[in-house]
């Protein structure tokens, strides 16, 4: 039974913590130079040396990525990268560009190498070169199908590590090689400053009538026409894990602690329960739910089953957001429940904790506690400390959310 890997984003300390708390096999974050992530907070070298002791206490894996197409004014800064990566004990580097592979070769002839899916593998021949140039896993391009994937895990050497992303925002352009942002902001996406024009709405301009905009349609359903669906697979763990996929992708290191927390502990519990019956696997309804409540765009399969005919959507490039986050437990004692406030709610809201690898549980917060045991009525302070009372134990870090359609 093919063991599978899940590999969550971390954005920053507090996404790389949600990652760790909620089932991540494997980290990737990024630092200030040479990553396809240029607005998340990224870390700084004493960062990503706390990071990786953190990982590794948990017997989880870091991998950092360098995964832009760097210019040559930038080549100069790349041996210090490497080598502060080495000395941080980062389990692999994420590379795109076949220049850094050598160098990395070069300046760490240890360091475990992963090939980005901006390099665009979409073939066993392409594989096969990549492993003999010293790469251990590759990361497939989106663009593949189940079939194909299964066809490179056949035709390549099995001590090959094959990483595919399963979840999350997908870009219109082939394997993110996208020119769009560059050209119309000056924001290179192939150098982690994508503005997402793919996201925005267009209209028609005739030179000759500055200002007046006539809408495009690519058919009856609007005009968000580069619009792509959020990709999930969360149901077809089975599939991926036949098909010879080592390793499965979350996407999102710009995106919440919450997401983080959410969407990797749902594919953890997806492959857990794979484990249970690998020739008979069936995902229970409340766990599919989950990836439902992180805020997110319509879902779709991607390539995985052929070409998609239901990827895009016109209509706006907003997110589905049913649920917020509303507080975090600190820790349990004698019946107490001790909480910090991340979003506003009243006594008496319905909620549900969020803890790993259970089913979240329902409850009414009847009464609230502010931190100094006198009863509210609203935690409506960022940060507040409050408390309820409650006989169940929830682990520290555990997530209290309310749908927002309530």
């Amino acid at each position: 039974m093919n063991k599978l890997e899940v590999l969550a984003p971390a954005g920053d300390e507090e996404r790389l913590a949600a990652a760790l708390n909620y089932g991540a096999d494997a980290v990737y974050l990024g630092r200030k130079q040479f990553g396809m992530r240029a607005s998340p907070m990224n870390f700084d070298f004493e960062q990503l040396v706390n990071a990786v002791k953190a990982a590794h206490k948990k017997n989880v894996k870091v991998y950092l990525t360098c995964n832009t197409l760097p210019r040559n004014n930038e080549l100069p800064f790349f041996e210090k990268f490497v080598r502060e990566a080495v000395e941080a004990e980062v389990d692999a580097l994420i590379v795109a560009d076949i220049g850094l592979l050598m160098l990395i070769k070069r300046y760490a002839p240890d360091m475990e190498i992963h090939i980005s899916t901006q390099t665009g593998i979409v073939n066993y021949a392409t594989a096969r070169e990549l492993y003999d140039l010293g790469a251990k896993r590759i990361v497939l391009a989106r663009e593949l199908s189940i079939d194909e994937i299964a066809e490179i895990r056949a035709k390549t050497d099995p001590n090959m590590d094959i990483e595919c992303f399963v979840h999350g925002a997908m870009c219109v352009s082939f394997s993110g090689r996208c020119l769009l942002s560059q050209y119309l902001v000056n924001r290179d996406a192939n150098r982690g400053e994508c503005a997402q024009p793919c996201r925005w709405g267009y209209h028609l301009m005739e030179e000759k009538r500055p200002g007046q905009f006539f809408p495009i349609f690519e058919d009856e359903k609007g005009t968000y026409i580069l619009n792509a669906k959020d990709m999930c697979m969360i149901e077809h763990i089975d599939k991926l894990a036949e098909a010879g996929v080592t390793s499965l992708k979350i996407e999102g290191r710009a995106k919440s602690a919450y997401y983080v927390t959410v969407v990797t502990n749902a594919y953890r519990m997806a492959v857990d329960e794979y484990y249970k019956a690998p020739y008979d696997f069936k995902l229970p309804d409340w766990i599919r739910d989950e990836v439902y409540k992180v805020s997110h765009r319509q879902y779709c399969k991607g390539f995985f089953f052929g070409t998609p005919d239901n990827s895009q959507y016109y209509e706006n490039s907003g997110y589905i957001r049913n649920y917020d986050i509303v507080a975090v437990v600190d820790k349990c004692e004698n019946g107490t429940v001790y909480c910090t406030q991340r979003n506003r709610f009243f006594a008496g809201d319905e909620v549900e904790l969020l803890s790993p690898s259970v089913r979240p549980v329902t409850m009414t917060l009847d009464k609230l506690f502010d931190e100094n045991g006198e009863q509210i009525d609203v935690a409506n302070h960022a940060m507040m400390k409050f408390s309820f009372e409650c006989d169940t134990e929830f682990p520290t870090g555990t997530v209290i959310r309310k749908g927002t359609l309530a």
